[in-house]
């Protein structure tokens, strides 16, 4: 058996879909909200813009601290001690901390219904499960 070698996420097509889910979250997020928003209320479907726009933030900004990680495992993969900036901490936990701090602010002062919020969190999944079809039937 050979030993499977793990995905680049340099390489053209791991870019491609990460570029394609990010484009997706914000294309289905903010279809979403606008259809909330003429058919449900206004503060609804301005919580599904604000959950689309913390969703793909989210991702953005774990895959860049991902993209740097293995860069430095590759670079320091024979160092005995890896040095990882405090960036990367900030990118991996202080996205965390934003969604939490925008979450609590947008329901509590402006009463936009926390299920909105959600809903528009789900769009990340929605991206990543309409660009992981669209993969599969492309064959890309």
């Amino acid at each position: 058996m050979t030993a499977m070698v793990p995905a680049d996420p340099n390489s053209e097509i791991g870019i491609r879909a990460s570029r394609r889910i990010s484009r997706l979250t914000l294309i289905l997020g903010f279809a979403a909200a606008i259809a909330v928003f003429v058919f449900k209320s206004r503060l609804a479907g301005i919580g599904v813009a604000i959950g689309t726009i913390l969703a793909w933030l989210n991702f953005r900004w774990l895959d860049q601290a991902l993209i740097v990680l293995e860069r430095l495992a590759t670079a320091q993969e024979r160092s005995a001690a890896a040095r990882v900036p405090a960036q990367i901490y900030f990118k991996i936990a202080g996205r965390y901390v934003l969604m939490g701090a925008a979450i609590y602010v947008t329901v509590h002062y402006f009463a936009v219904p926390l299920i909105s919020l959600i809903a528009g969190l789900l769009a990340l999944g929605a991206g990543a499960m309409v660009g992981s079809i669209y993969e599969v039937i492309s064959g890309s």
